[in-house]
C-alpha cells in the first residue's frame, strides 16, 4: 500500500524561475496561511528555488506588473493562501493568474470555486454516486434561515453540524444536538458570507486522504492517493485549537489497514477527480460507528481542501513522510504540478 512514488521530474531549481509563494490574505484562515507560507518559503529556498514571500493577491498583482519581463518578474506562484474572500482558494485568484498567463499551484478556477462550496461540492458527488452526509442548504444571513432551520432539523434528524457552506478550518462550525441551540448555530455560521449547511452529524472516525499529481515524461499528471490518516484528538472533537494549537492530538498514519484503506483511498481520489480538482490537496472523510462503537465500514465524504495547511500541525506533510517524502520534498513536488 505504501509504495514510494515515481522520482520528481526535474532536479535543476532553475526550471521554476521565480516563485512568488502566495500568503496571508484577507480570509479568515489568514494567521494558518501566513504559517503554511513561511515553511513552504523556507523549504524552497533550502532546495535553492528563488523564492519570495507575498501577502495577499493586490500585492501579487502589483509585483507582476512592476516586475513584467525584467529582473523582479514573476514566473510562477505557489499558492497557499487558504480560504475564500481574499483567500486564494475560491477561483478567483486562479481566474486572475489565468488571465495574466502565470502558472500556479493546485487547482484551476473550476476546481478551486466548487470545492471552496462544501453544497454544491456535495451536489456533484451525489451525482456520481459518491458517498456523503445527507444535507439541507439553508440561505445565508438575512435570508431566511432562521426560519428554517428548525424545519431542516426535523427533516435531517437531530443531531446536525451548521456550518458556513465557503469556509474551512473548522471557522464557524457548531454541533448541535438539541432544538435549543440551533439558532445560535446559525448565528455563529451566518458572520460568514455565503449559504449555510446543515449536515447529519456522522459519529465515528475522522480521516484524512492527502492526494498529490506527478508528473510523467510527457508533464501530463498521474494522481496518487497518499496514505490516510486518522485523527484523534484529546477532545471530543478535531476543532480549530486541536488543528492549530494543540499539542496533544493523535495522528494515526496509514489510519486504516487493508480493504478499509484501499477503499478510503479510491473513494478521495474519485471524489477529488470528480469536484475538479488539479495538482494537489487533501479529502476529509469520516466513517461512520455504531452506538456499540463498532464500525458500520461506511465513509462519508465531507470537503476537499485546494490549498491544505503546511503549518507543523498539518496532515498532508505526515501523509508524505509515510511514503518516504520529507517537507522540502513535498513543496518541490507540489511547485512541479505547476509545470
Amino acid at each position: 500500500m505504501n509504495a514510494a512514488l515515481p522520482a520528481p521530474r526535474v532536479s535543476d531549481p532553475a526550471v521554476f524561475g521565480r516563485v512568488a509563494v502566495l500568503m496571508g490574505g484577507t480570509s479568515a484562515e489568514r494567521e494558518v496561511s501566513l504559517d503554511s507560507g513561511r515553511n513552504v518559503l523556507a523549504a524552497l529556498q533550502a532546495r535553492g528555488v528563488e523564492s519570495f514571500a507575498v501577502d495577499g493577491i493586490a500585492a501579487l498583482v502589483d509585483v507582476i506588473r512592476a516586475g513584467a519581463g525584467g529582473a523582479g518578474r514573476v514566473d510562477r506562484v505557489f499558492n497557499i493562501l487558504h480560504g475564500n474572500k481574499g483567500g486564494g482558494e475560491d477561483g478567483v485568484l486562479q481566474g486572475l493568474l489565468d488571465a495574466l498567463g502565470v502558472p500556479y499551484t493546485g487547482s484551476g478556477v473550476l476546481g478551486s470555486a466548487l470545492s471552496m462550496d462544501k453544497i454544491r461540492t456535495k451536489q456533484v458527488w451525489l451525482s456520481q454516486g459518491l458517498p456523503t452526509p445527507r444535507y439541507v442548504r439553508l440561505a445565508a444571513a438575512g435570508g431566511g434561515a432562521r426560519d428554517d432551520v428548525h424545519a431542516a432539523a426535523r427533516e435531517l434528524g437531530l443531531p446536525v453540524i451548521i456550518k458556513p457552506s465557503s469556509e474551512g478550518s473548522s471557522v464557524g462550525i457548531s454541533r448541535v444536538y438539541d432544538g435549543a441551540g440551533l439558532d445560535e448555530a446559525v448565528a455563529l455560521a451566518g458572520r460568514y458570507p455565503g449559504e449555510l449547511l446543515m449536515e447529519q452529524l456522522v459519529v465515528g472516525d475522522e480521516l484524512t486522504v492527502a492526494i498529490l499529481g506527478v508528473a510523467d515524461e510527457g508533464g501530463r499528471l498521474a494522481y496518487h492517493a497518499l496514505p490516510s490518516i486518522r485523527i484523534v484528538p484529546k477532545g471530543e472533537w478535531y476543532d480549530y485549537n486541536a488543528k492549530y494549537v494543540a499539542e496533544d492530538t493523535q495522528y494515526l498514519c496509514p489510519g486504516l489497514d487493508g480493504a478499509d484503506e484501499a477503499e478510503i483511498r479510491r473513494i478521495a481520489l474519485e471524489a477529488f477527480i470528480a469536484a475538479g480538482c488539479e495538482g494537489w490537496g487533501r479529502v476529509d472523510v469520516m466513517r461512520d460507528r455504531d452506538s456499540g462503537g463498532l464500525h458500520n465500514g461506511k465513509f462519508h465524504l465531507l470537503e476537499v481542501n485546494t490549498a491544505p495547511g503546511m503549518t507543523s500541525h498539518s496532515l498532508v506533510p505526515k501523509a508524505a513522510r509515510e511514503v518516504g517524502i520529507d517537507f522540502e520534498e513535498l513543496c518541490w513536488r507540489v511547485l512541479e504540478t505547476s509545470l
